[in-house]
């Protein structure tokens, strides 16, 4: 419904008021009961149109009907009202003149709820939420997911990028594998990578671990193992894990008497080192769990054993426990001629990978490099794994 007035000297200020005026108590009240007055009033709007002297007044109401016939009543009460008020007296002449241009109708569509519009603003907030989501989560993750970020944070050199598979899980030695696989590359990959290392001084004995359980530090020594004996090396794989030993499971072998036993002085070497698999890789289990593996790792003893092994084998590989929630890594670390460092792919956290190059650097340990593993696919493919293989070459190492 809208409202004209009629005046020269109307000022746009005189119309705002008026348009207070239409939804004020006073006028309610003139077309409901007292008891409705509340109601009424916050269900009508009035606003000036701009540029004209014509107000618009809105009523609404969940009946269409009851909707038409309250704007109706305010269009006939408000004129009256108005007359009133600018009339001087009763008997002059008032000086606005209100007259009702258009007249409310019963509409036949609601402007509320409007199934359309509300279906865009939702869909419109639900991919903007998503959006937010992602952007969060990404600026919150602080796991490695790449290989500049591996090779930021643990300032070392990227030796080698296994890559994820499916059956790995089931069958996670690449010497069970038929044909050859992106997976059995990989290893291959770090072997050559690993005789770069040093070539002054190169390690005779490897400790492999990772920041935390979980990231695959353990079949990756057995598989760096098998890769080496498969080129002719003599490797001997040492289970120094005493607390969680998973080489045993992992070769399918007897692991109750080995590394503790020799440690305590009840075996010797050749009494407890056991040759597996076509290569003729040996193995050192590590034995019953004891009470003090730290101890035992880092005793005399245990720098007696590694100094024996490094006189009879090409290279001696120590699968460690992980680096931050106990001290046996770090103690091995300080004893083994160069340590790899194991990161899994969007598990590993940034920070984890400070703390253990810290624990390795506080023990003068020397990292020679880390492997990102369990990376999908394109990123094997992007770093030049995957794109076909070449006959494997025996380079045998001299003790």
């Amino acid at each position: 419904m809208s409202n004209a007035f009629q005046s020269g000297a109307l000022s746009a200020q005189r119309i705002t008021s008026y348009a207070s005026l239409l939804t004020s108590r006073r006028m309610i009240s003139k077309i409901t009961t007292p008891a409705d007055v509340d109601r009424l009033q916050s269900a009508v709007t009035a606003e000036v149109i701009p540029g004209t002297v014509f107000l618009r007044a809105t009523v609404v109401d969940s009946d269409p009907v009851r909707a038409a016939q309250a704007a109706n009543a305010l269009g006939d009460g408000f004129p009256r009202l108005v007359d009133q008020i600018e009339r001087p007296t009763p008997r002059s002449r008032p000086s606005v003149k209100v007259t009702v241009v258009d007249r409310a109708t019963v509409p036949h569509v609601p402007i509320s709820p409007n199934p359309l519009a509300n279906q865009a603003v939702a869909l419109l907030l639900a991919l903007l939420l998503a959006l937010g989501v992602l952007v969060l989560r990404d600026r919150l993750d602080t796991t490695i997911k790449t290989i500049e970020m591996l090779q930021e944070t643990s300032h070392t050199s990227i030796l080698g990028i296994i890559g994820y598979e499916r059956d790995a899980g089931r069958y996670p030695l690449i010497v069970r594998e038929t044909g050859h696989s992106s997976r059995a590359e990989a290893f291959r990959s770090l072997r050559t990578n690993l005789q770069f290392i040093g070539v002054d001084r190169p390690p005779k004995s490897l400790l492999i671990t990772s920041s935390l359980p979980g990231e695959g530090k353990s079949s990756t020594s057995v598989n760096l193992a098998i890769t080496l004996a498969q080129a002719g090396w003599r490797v001997v794989l040492v289970d120094a894990d005493l607390r969680r030993p998973r080489i045993p499971s992992y070769l399918g072998i007897e692991g109750g008497v080995g590394l503790t036993d020799v440690l305590i002085d009840k075996r010797g070497l050749s009494d407890v080192i056991q040759t597996w698999g076509d290569p003729g890789i040996s193995v050192l289990p590590s034995g019953k769990i004891p009470p003090n593996p730290s101890e035992l790792l880092g005793s005399q003893g245990m720098l007696t054993v590694l100094t024996q092994l490094t006189q009879n084998y090409d290279m001696v590989l120590v699968d460690a426990p992980p680096l931050l929630p106990v001290t046996d890594a770090a103690a091995l670390a300080a004893v083994c001629d160069a340590t790899l460092l194991v990161a899994r792919y969007g598990k590993t956290r940034r920070e984890n990978v400070v703390r253990a190059g810290e624990l390795l650097t506080s023990v003068n340990a020397r990292l020679v490099g880390a492997v990102l593993n369990f990376t999908p696919a394109k990123i094997g493919q992007y770093y030049g794994y995957g794109y076909g293989y070449s006959s494997d070459v025996k380079t045998p190492v001299n003790a």
